[in-house]
């Protein structure tokens, strides 16, 4: 009788687990802080289902980086194994569409568009409707030492290239022994220094309007970055460890002290000044971008990540689905992601709660971060371009740009620049023709 029972419990509780349904999210993210930032919003969001009764549950799956998060996500769908949600880079964004596995969120409704900043939402906001939930949201901008700056000779952060230049050529006369300025040499900056330009990298309005089938790698606006390039190189005012898109190893060269300036992501704003002070003993200041002379700041593009949700899954799943990401994206959780990471909180009511508490008077760096995405000019420029090439677009950009920087002309890098891309995006819009 005892068996009949123990056979009896065991098969309500297989029973309740069947019908237990798991909501995917594949994400990013391999270091402690971001991920277990994700895991705790999923645990908070599931005591919620368990207490509303719901049969649902969220799970959250790390998956490689925004490259394999995307190629698994197409892989799984392929195979009818699809997640619900998977956190895809912003420049595959146009892969993502052209997957044709992804339903544009805001298809499902709920989405109030005005409760996002507008240059973050604008980015991805595609052919009228919002494809994805913007998450991790950054731009880069301007680290400075603050005791090498006085050491130097530096009074004021260069805002402009010529500005930079006459920087490093004070730092360089100091008779200190360090030197200018380092970033990752990634072909993300080049998209940042177009757009503040209000210039465009593709056509078609950066293939906002139809694929765009040509690039502007040497426009005059990109050329203006050229020279910039080919002249911090040649002075040998600009520091890198050799290595294309080495993120860690230009942090490295400035915790260092071996520069005085670093650009790099506004999603270290909050990391970088506290490791400086606390390891290695200098203060850092936060300056805007520099941008090219003789212009007018036009923003920047959002960079970082969205959320989208696949759409081979029952309605009631995929709305399940969104209002976790709403849930994880709501004003309070970008409140906590902004302030652990420095990311921008994306949501309009984050900045108001964060202004009334103070945040931003008692912590100047990140609002300066902030102010130049507040300040930013929602266009075509600041949208940012799409392109189902657009990471070998990227790749090629940024071997021009440390070809120029190591001797070669920038007319001839970015010349090569500009037929080796159209060729890759001549090459990719065959597919759909």
């Amino acid at each position: 009788m005892k068996r009949i029972g123990f056979l009896i419990a065991l098969l309500v509780l297989l029973g309740v687990a069947s019908a237990q349904t798991n909501i995917e999210f594949w994400y990013a993210f391999s270091d402690e802080p971001r991920s277990n930032w994700i895991q705790d919003r999923i645990a908070e969001y599931n005591q919620t289902l368990e207490a509303a009764g719901s049969s649902y549950r969220v799970t959250g799956e790390r998956k490689g980086s925004y490259s394999e998060t995307l190629q698994a996500a197409v892989l799984a769908a392929r195979q009818g194994t699809p997640p619900h949600l998977a956190q895809l880079f912003e420049v595959g964004s146009q892969l993502a569409i052209d997957s044709g596995i992804f339903e544009p969120i805001g298809n499902l409704g709920g989405i109030n568009e005005s409760s996002y900043i507008k240059p973050v939402i604008n980015y991805y906001t595609i052919n009228g409707a919002v494809n994805s939930i913007p998450f991790n949201s950054s731009s880069p901008v301007l680290y400075a030492n603050k005791q090498l700056m006085a050491q130097t000779g530096i009074s004021k952060l260069p805002e402009t290239f010529s500005e930079v230049i006459a920087a490093c050529e004070t730092i360089a006369a100091s008779g200190v022994d360090t030197s200018c300025l380092t970033f990752p040499l990634h072909g993300w900056l080049f998209e940042q220094w177009m757009a503040n330009q209000g210039a465009l990298l593709g056509n078609n309005s950066n293939g906002r309007t139809a694929r765009v089938t040509e690039t502007y790698a040497n426009s005059s606006a990109a050329m203006a970055i050229g020279d910039f390039l080919s002249e911090i190189g040649t002075k040998g005012y600009y520091q890198y460890t050799g290595k294309q898109g080495d993120w860690g190893g230009s942090d490295a060269i400035f915790y260092n002290q071996n520069v005085v300036f670093h650009i790099t992501s506004t999603s270290d704003a909050a990391i970088i000044p506290k490791n400086a002070k606390e390891e290695h003993g200098f203060d850092v200041v936060i300056g805007k971008l520099p941008i090219a002379d003789g212009i007018v700041r036009n923003g920047v593009v959002i960079g970082g990540a969205s959320v989208w949700v696949l759409k081979d899954h029952p309605t009631a799943e995929k709305e399940v689905a969104r209002d976790f990401i709403l849930y994880m994206t709501n004003a309070e959780n970008m409140i906590s992601w902004h302030k652990l990471t420095g990311y921008y909180p994306v949501r309009s009511e984050s900045v108001d709660i964060l202004e009334s508490e103070g945040w931003f008077e008692e912590n100047p760096n990140l609002a300066i971060a902030f102010d130049q995405l507040l300040e930013t000019y929602p266009n075509a420029a600041t949208a940012g371009a799409l392109m189902g090439s657009f990471l070998d677009t990227r790749a090629i950009i940024q071997t021009a740009m440390e070809k120029i920087i190591t001797g070669t002309s920038a007319r001839d890098a970015l010349n090569e620049a500009k037929d080796l891309a159209d060729a890759k995006v001549a090459e990719y819009n065959a597919n759909f023709q």
